[in-house]
């Protein structure tokens, strides 16, 4: 007997008889005509394994084990059916979790890197591709969809940024956190995100050989900003001009692989840089330090790190807003040399204070700062290579409330009495 697959082209599907008899090199019966199974002299139907085994007692046990076989496979085929059935009921308790336990152990599925990379063996991709109620599960879960790393490919652009748009589709209109990553220019990201900008709450720009700026300023829900370059001086004049007009609710800006001497910030218009409150910046130079107090009379936190040298003319500058301020600096100049840096800044409400790498660190003028503050620092920090004298140390513990060392064991603070 034969068997068709409707679902096939027509071929036929042989029977578990057919398939034991081939496997153990026995014949099966098709007919009742013409057929060795059928007695020549009685006409009756024989039993296959009479027509080939006949009474030999060394074939029966063939016989037996066959039969034995058959029963296995009918059981094996039966526990098949059984578990079918069972998953289809949702027996197993992966999946009958409720809908929002299993978004919840998706969320914490997603990498612990700040942007995921648009691949199909990383969450939240990966997830779409188990069954069919988890992909529906993570494709109406908007927080899966909110951070994205994107990449302008020379190969296959027009498949990749599709599914760069499915995925910010699928942020159901919230806020994004992205990574753009350029080798040329911008105008290819910036088009697909054009949709999109209104969402964009976080945005991190790699520059890597491009020579046009990326114009962000109708990025209105636009909060933080990080900027990245990789080659030195190649795009230069695309950050500044990226730089020169921000977006009116743009808070924080992350520059600190960039390196902007005083000049460099006098092309920025203080209207451009007035509503930051957190900076973190590279300068070259003492006068930088201060003119960057002068362009941003908003910020509360400014980390800083800078080469500074000691300059006939500082620019003197008050700043009233700045509560923590965060400084590496390297002295391109006698290590005991006191570059006057605070001399020049007045920071009436300054709460933090963190130093690092600064060499003999200017105890007489800072006591003065101090003096000069009308509310006094609550938390002083010194980390790896600031140089101080034991007694210098007292004076800061009893002073401020809360003073660190913070260092490896290898870091020596001290410095010989004078």
């Amino acid at each position: 007997m034969q068997t068709f697959n409707s679902a096939t082209t027509g071929e036929p599907q042989k029977s578990l008889d057919v398939i034991m008899g081939e496997n153990l090199g026995l014949e099966t019966a098709t007919s009742n005509v013409d057929s060795p199974l059928v007695s020549a002299t009685t006409g009756e139907l024989r039993k296959p394994s009479d027509a080939i085994i006949g009474e030999d007692p060394g074939l029966q046990a063939v016989r037996n084990s066959v039969v034995c076989r058959r029963r296995q496979l009918i059981e094996v085929k039966a526990d098949v059916g059984q578990s079918n059935t069972l998953h289809g009921s949702f027996s197993s308790p992966i999946w009958r979790l409720p809908t929002e336990i299993l978004s919840q152990i998706f969320l914490y599925c997603l990498p612990e890197d700040e942007h995921c990379m648009y691949a199909s063996r990383q969450a939240p991709l990966l997830l779409t591709r188990i069954c069919r109620r988890w992909r529906e599960v993570a494709v109406s879960l908007p927080r899966l969809w909110c951070r994205l790393q994107l990449e302008v490919c020379h190969k296959a652009w027009q498949e990749r940024a599709f599914g760069y748009d499915s995925w910010l589709k699928r942020s159901g209109g919230g806020p994004l956190s992205l990574r753009l990553k350029c080798r040329s220019d911008w105008s290819k990201l910036r088009s697909l995100l054009q949709p999109y900008i209104q969402q964009i709450s976080s945005l991190s720009l790699d520059f890597l050989f491009c020579n046009g700026p990326f114009v962000m300023e109708d990025f209105h829900a636009l909060k933080e900003l990080t900027i990245r370059q990789y080659v030195r001086d190649h795009p230069e004049q695309a950050i500044k001009r990226s730089l020169s007009k921000l977006p009116v609710n743009l808070r924080r800006i992350n520059m600190k692989d960039l390196w902007f001497d005083c000049k460099q910030l006098d092309c920025f218009t203080a209207s451009a840089w007035a509503r930051l409150t957190h900076l973190e910046i590279g300068v070259d130079g003492l006068n930088a330090f201060t003119r960057i107090l002068r362009l941003c009379p908003d910020l509360s936190s400014l980390k800083m790190i800078g080469i500074f040298y000691t300059i006939e003319f500082p620019e003197l500058v008050m700043h009233t807003n700045l509560q923590s301020l965060s400084m590496s600096w390297s002295v391109l100049s006698n290590t005991d040399e006191d570059i006057g840096l605070f001399e020049v800044i007045t920071l009436p409400n300054l709460r933090v204070l963190e130093a690092r790498h600064t060499g003999r660190w200017p105890h007489e003028p800072f006591m003065e700062f101090l003096t000069r503050s009308e509310r006094p620092l609550e938390r002083l920090i010194f980390a790896k290579g600031v140089w101080t004298t034991e007694r210098e140390r007292a004076e800061y513990a009893a002073l401020v409330p809360s003073f660190e060392l913070i260092a490896d064991h290898a870091s020596d603070f001290n410095v010989d009495e004078e």
